[in-house]
């Protein structure tokens, strides 16, 4: 039996013990906010030590309580060093009684496991526990290290999690990271959009709702530098990388089954979204002050400062309202032709049994902290999410092992 076997069918045997683990995982709350993830990682180190014997566990954290974890394995020769990586916080759960079952049950019935995180993503952090727990028992197989990262805080953009990691923890980092985070078996993602989160706030005159022309309404120039915004912001020119507008349009047909038909037109062009507005006190008073919170969305080959220059543009000719910054990164991606993706790419079509595709990421995932942080090679290969970010969130057990295999068989073939 050649080692391709061997490996998926010890996965195969694991399942029970993967299915396992997860609900345990889903047990323990760890929302966002307040992350903390104190109990996963206590769980977790138990669990692996008792898995892989000579597993390198430490604990690392920023601030309270956010608990990040990371964990080696090396083969005992020299050779390259492949980073799994996942995050152990969750959405929260929202209301209660909108679920079927306690968001913390870990329900396994009808080939799925139910709870809050069952899909994003503590269903990933079993699979690639359980490859690389089946990969410590073939050490002559392969040279160099793995290591998986665990971290707090994605939910909240990673600066408490992950980021903390690579900025103080060297082991974190490696040659290649492989991102669980949730997605499509057949669409791997080798980048991700970026993002720019401004705040505006509008200035007015406050007068009685019957004597307008006494007062200047806050909510009317918010509403109008809104109004630009969604129009003109979206308009922007995008000189994208051919080699990326060729892999997005390639994908379109199989990503679409996944994301949704739509995916392959936003992943090209700058979008706009004010999911918060507030404004005065009174029907019957002009209001004084108001303001809007918005999340623009920034394809390969556009700028967060273009983008800010246009805003500033656009404001200048509106009186009272300005615009303040509170998150942005830049688009990020890895090269679609490193060696990385080949692996990756033909062992999931081997262990899928159909073709899969490489493509961009609209959201945002761990995987852009290697990119920009530290220039490392990273590909998004996860499960596919139900139930994401509402009430009765589950995964697929088969796709669990599908994926665990895949996991041990691209982490084999790069580091042999």
């Amino acid at each position: 039996m050649e080692i391709t076997e061997v490996l998926n069918k010890e996965i195969e045997e694991l399942k029970e013990d993967m299915v396992q683990l997860c609900a345990e995982l889903v047990k323990i709350p760890s929302e966002t906010p307040p992350s903390d993830t104190k109990r996963m990682a206590e769980f977790l180190k138990e669990y692996i030590a008792q898995k892989i014997t000579d597993a390198d566990i430490t604990f690392h954290m920023k601030e309270e309580p956010v608990q990040s974890m990371v964990v080696r394995i090396n083969s005992g020769k020299p050779g390259k060093r492949l980073v799994f990586n996942g995050h152990l916080d969750t959405y929260p759960a929202g209301d209660h009684s909108l679920w079927t079952e306690s968001p913390w049950s870990g329900s396994v019935r009808d080939g799925y496991i139910w709870g809050r995180g069952s899909s994003d993503m503590k269903g990933g952090i079993a699979c690639f526990i359980t490859a690389v727990r089946i990969l410590a028992k073939h050490k002559d197989l392969w040279n160099g290290e793995i290591v998986l990262t665990m971290a707090g805080d994605e939910e909240a953009m990673s600066d408490r999690g992950t980021q903390y990691l690579l900025d103080t923890v060297e082991e974190a980092s490696g040659d290649a990271m492989i991102c669980a985070d949730v997605g499509a078996p057949d669409s791997l993602r080798f980048g991700q959009k970026g993002l720019l989160w401004i705040r505006l706030d509008a200035l007015g005159k406050s007068a009685h709702g019957a004597h307008l022309h006494k007062g200047i309404s806050a909510i009317n120039r918010l509403i109008e530098a809104i109004r630009r915004i969604n129009t003109e912001i979206p308009e922007l020119p995008v000189h994208m990388p051919e080699n990326v507008r060729d892999a997005i349009l390639k994908s379109a047909e199989i990503s679409e089954r996944g994301a949704g038909p739509g995916e392959t037109e936003i992943l090209q062009k700058i979008t706009v979204n004010f999911g918060t507005i507030q404004g005065g006190i009174s029907p019957n008073l002009v209001p004084a002050s108001a303001s809007a919170e918005a999340d623009i969305r920034i394809p390969a080959g556009a700028t967060t400062t273009e983008i800010l220059q246009k805003i500033e543009e656009i404001l200048a000719d509106i009186e009272g309202v300005t615009c303040m910054v509170t998150r942005s990164y830049e688009a990020n991606w890895s090269d679609p032709e490193d060696i990385l993706f080949r692996i990756v790419r033909e062992k999931s079509e081997k262990v899928l049994n159909k073709e899969v595709v490489v493509t961009f990421r609209v959201g945002a995932s761990d995987a852009r902290l290697y990119r920009l942080s530290k220039g490392i090679p990273t590909i998004n290969c996860g499960l596919t999410p139900y139930g994401l970010g509402g009430p009765d969130e589950h995964v697929s057990i088969e796709e669990m092992v599908k994926i665990a295999q895949i996991h041990a068989l691209s982490a084999l073939e790069f580091l042999s």
